[in-house]
């Protein structure tokens, strides 16, 4: 029996290590019958070494999403590898350290701005840039933190996921007049390299031990990562605009 990504051609981002969501979702997705891409920054190197462990070999791109010309270039390689694309995969996101970590109030708006820009507005600019790629629609999924709460350490980052659901949802008003589907899924928290770089990231991961009505597993990236392949799927042919939860239910509990 085929995959449910059969004959699919994804790029996806954000492959640092073996414990992130994207190399899960790239993983995945190769086993599911798709073609994939991966890009990297700021160390290709990196990504590349990461990839030997997927199912098949893959390209990888280097690619900058605050960078005009990165992006400028990227669908004359992508489409000369892959013809075209059906879906893309946005798990990008970085704050600076005097965002995060109890610094609320005094981070400076260089900082914020940076949040912003390669957490919130890329998946627009990473999107655009694809686009000419995807003239038979397709599907574009990133990666949120429930930004409706206040997260301990999380700081500017829970503002710069608020404004990347925004970016979404915008985008699939815009975006669906061409079939294309733009949905986020928001993942419980996890030990990847993004959480590592928040301080006290540990008590904000506390909260799924009381509070998920199902075990959550912070070394568990597959749930998340069948959650992406999931979205890019034909599985979910009039869905866009959404966020899937897959937190172990958290988002539905109160105190």
């Amino acid at each position: 029996m085929s995959g449910i990504l059969e004959g699919k051609r994804v790029l996806i981002t954000g492959v640092l290590t073996e414990a992130s969501i994207a190399f899960h979702t790239a993983k995945l997705a190769q086993e599911q019958g798709a073609e994939v891409i991966l890009t990297a920054y700021p160390r290709p190197t990196l990504t590349e070494r990461i990839a030997k462990k997927l199912p098949k070999p893959t390209k990888v791109i280097e690619l900058d999403v605050t960078n005009d010309e990165h992006l400028g270039r990227l669908a004359d390689i992508v489409g000369e590898e892959l013809g075209g694309l059906d879906g893309v995969v946005h798990s990008i996101g970085f704050a600076p350290q005097d965002a995060l970590g109890g610094n609320f109030l005094n981070t400076p708006f260089e900082s914020v701005a940076t949040a912003m820009h390669v957490s919130a507005y890329s998946l627009k600019s990473l999107t655009m840039a694809c686009l000419p790629l995807m003239q038979n629609g397709g599907s574009v999924v990133g990666l949120t933190f429930d930004a409706q709460f206040a997260w301990p350490q999380y700081d500017w980052m829970g503002p710069a996921k608020a404004a990347l659901e925004a970016t979404s949802r915008y985008m699939a008003r815009d975006l669906g007049k061409q079939n294309i589907r733009c949905n986020l899924v928001s993942a419980g928290p996890l030990g990847s390299m993004a959480a590592k770089s928040i301080p006290g990231f540990g008590e904000l991961a506390s909260v799924w031990d009381s509070r998920s009505p199902l075990e959550w597993d912070l070394k568990d990236p597959e749930p998340a990562g069948r959650g992406v392949v999931a979205l890019l799927s034909d599985w979910f042919p009039k869905t866009t605009g959404e966020i899937i939860h897959v937190d172990g239910g958290l988002h539905a509990i109160g105190a």
